[in-house]
């Protein structure tokens, strides 16, 4: 809470009348500051206990020749219960999201056991199964490249697809290699090369990949762990299927 200013309409006559008494009678300001720094340490950072402390302080020496206003005394009741109010508010806010964390894993849960795409994701193959990959084209494109690499980055298969219209393509590697034999089960990774107006690009394939399990990040984002090892935040998923 800034710029708080307690018996603003005491100031000038608090300030004359304690320069007035001797020193050894404490004042108005001089009693709220100590009874501040009694109770944080400090007196700047006031809070919620350091305002009550400040405004009982305050009223308990005031001023006896300009006592405070029914005005002020009003306005400064209402600083406290506003500033009370933001602090309730505050912790109920919160605890909402602490519970709506709960909740959010509990949901991600459900993914566990289903593929979702992952953008430059490994692409897994189990008992010779085709694997699909999407790329997303914006624009569309005059003939799209797809690359096949295995685990040690050694290119395994190359196909050279036609024209594409705008939107999302979907292409399946059937788990051969360029000379025609079953590749080796195992993870895959697909690249793609994109000619567009002459123009040429390296759009990221997705691929679609098991979820085994979910996690938190320290920002309270879902994490999913896919098949392969990679990470994805539950907010980037595009597509889940089963």
């Amino acid at each position: 809470m800034s710029n708080l200013n307690l018996l603003s309409s005491n100031t000038t006559s608090n300030t004359a009348w304690a320069a007035a008494v001797p020193s050894s009678i404490k004042t108005t300001a001089s009693a709220a500051s100590a009874a501040l720094a009694a109770k944080s340490g400090s007196a700047s950072g006031m809070g919620q206990k350091d305002f009550l402390t400040l405004f009982t302080t305050q009223l308990n020496n005031q001023d006896p020749l300009d006592p405070v206003k029914n005005e002020a005394f009003v306005a400064q009741l209402a600083q406290f219960s506003q500033l009370e109010a933001t602090v309730t508010m505050s912790q109920t806010l919160t605890d909402f999201v602490t519970s709506m964390s709960g909740e959010r894993m509990m949901s991600s849960a459900n993914l566990i056991g289903k593929t979702i795409s992952v953008p430059d994701g490994p692409a897994i193959m189990i008992g010779g199964n085709p694997v699909n990959g999407v790329v997303n084209l914006p624009a569309g494109a005059d003939g799209v490249k797809f690359d096949v690499y295995d685990a040690r980055g050694a290119l395994v298969r190359s196909q050279i697809m036609g024209a594409q219209t705008a939107g999302d393509m979907t292409w399946t590697w059937d788990g051969k290699d360029d000379a025609g034999n079953a590749a080796a089960d195992g993870a895959y990774t697909f690249k793609s090369t994109a000619v567009s107006q002459g123009k040429t690009s390296n759009p990221i394939v997705s691929t679609m990949a098991y979820v085994t399990s979910v996690s938190q990040d320290v920002d309270k984002s879902m994490l999913l762990q896919v098949q392969g090892g990679k990470t994805i935040k539950l907010a980037d998923v595009q597509r889940i299927g089963y």
